[in-house]
């Protein structure tokens, strides 16, 4: 006689739930974006000693909003785990295909077919260039300290998120300038001197310690010291959760004080603001789609692939400003392609947001 077959019972697994913030994450943004507006316009003036605490055009109070994003990031980074990474290359080949074969080329294109071609009823020819010479300088400058951010809202790997920006902080030494300078002379935009086009160093060296290597060093003792008093599954399962809020807060604040920068430009000149953002907003889309499927047809994990496509979509807007105030200032025509830049940064959270969401949606 057998004994009947007991059924094993599998306890269900917790139901993955949406925090408050992510929750309602688009309603936060708009908020944010009226909010920056709002200070802005009524401040004026004011609003320029915030905007002036800055260390080789670094904002200080951004830096500190985006340092808390970060964090919680680097929080999570294993160097056991960094060492593997040179056995599995796709990821960072693709991102550096992406970055400085294909996307500094399409937004010089976007620029050029909007600006001279499409907006000629809007903007006069020596406007147009100096908007496409803004657009070359942010297409050439891949992000540093965003896409940290943008990787952890999207579940991406976070060692690999790190070596895929080093890389790039060492390729932009040396690419930057070439590039930004041969899509320029396609484009037909003359340099007023072109001895002073250089890249800002301080201000790359400031964003690469500021965004990367001080989080990074924070991240890896509070990891060692929160799990060998408390333990891996508290530290990960506990700990990490807590800070996703803050994360997101932080972002938000951001938003609020980026838009406040730039409030008085937005309400001077709403027409232009929003026609530089139009193709800036397409190449965003464009760029991180090539990025997505590519990575998927080359069988990249989504964990890579995710940050490898972050990277390609946002930019290093802090080097790209810098760079275009030092060779066209931020006052007349020539003040167009500093514009640029700044429109730049003001689109792009938004939209890497939107992103971030159709990444955790479309999870594989």
């Amino acid at each position: 006689m057998t004994e009947p077959v007991k059924k094993v019972t599998i306890p269900a697994q917790p139901k993955r739930t949406i925090g408050f913030f992510e929750k309602y994450l688009t309603i936060w943004v708009a908020l944010g974006i009226i909010a920056g507006i709002v200070i802005g316009h009524f401040l004026g003036d004011n609003i320029e000693l915030v905007r002036n605490l800055e260390i080789a055009k670094v904002n200080i109070p951004v830096a500190i909003l985006i340092w808390f994003m970060i964090y919680p990031m680097m929080l999570q980074v294993d160097f056991t785990s960094i060492k593997k990474i040179g056995r599995k290359p796709r990821g960072v080949v693709w991102t550096i295909i992406i970055n400085w074969l294909i996307k500094p080329f399409t937004m010089a294109f976007f620029a050029w077919l909007f600006f001279t071609q499409l907006y000629q009823a809007w903007v006069n020819p020596e406007e147009a260039y100096y908007y496409i010479a803004g657009a070359i300088i942010l297409g050439a400058a891949p992000c540093t300290a965003m896409v940290f951010v943008w990787s952890y809202l999207s579940d991406g790997d976070p060692n690999y998120t790190l070596v895929q920006v080093s890389i790039n902080d060492i390729i932009v030494l040396v690419a930057f300038i070439p590039i930004v300078g041969l899509l320029l002379e396609l484009t037909g935009v003359m340099l007023p001197d072109v001895e002073r086009f250089q890249v800002p160093y301080d201000t790359l060296a400031a964003s690469v310690i500021v965004f990367v290597v001080v989080p990074l060093v924070a991240g890896v003792i509070t990891q060692r010291i929160l799990i060998k008093s408390r333990g891996v599954d508290w530290f990960k399962k506990v700990f990490l959760p807590k800070l996703k809020p803050i994360s997101i807060a932080a972002l938000l604040l951001t938003l609020v004080l980026l838009f406040s920068f730039q409030g008085y430009r937005i309400v001077e000149r709403p027409l232009i603001i929003l026609l530089i953002a139009v193709p800036l907003i397409i190449q965003t889309y464009f760029i991180f789609f090539v990025a997505w499927y590519g990575g998927k047809r080359l069988k990249l994990k989504y964990a890579v692939c995710a940050p490898s496509a972050m990277i390609g979509a946002s930019n290093f807007f802090e080097l790209a400003v810098a760079v275009a105030i030092a060779l066209f200032g931020f006052d007349g025509v020539m003040g167009g392609a500093a514009l640029v830049t700044v429109v730049g940064v003001l689109v792009e959270v938004p939209i890497m947001l939107s992103l971030v969401a159709f990444a955790n949606k479309k999870k594989y």
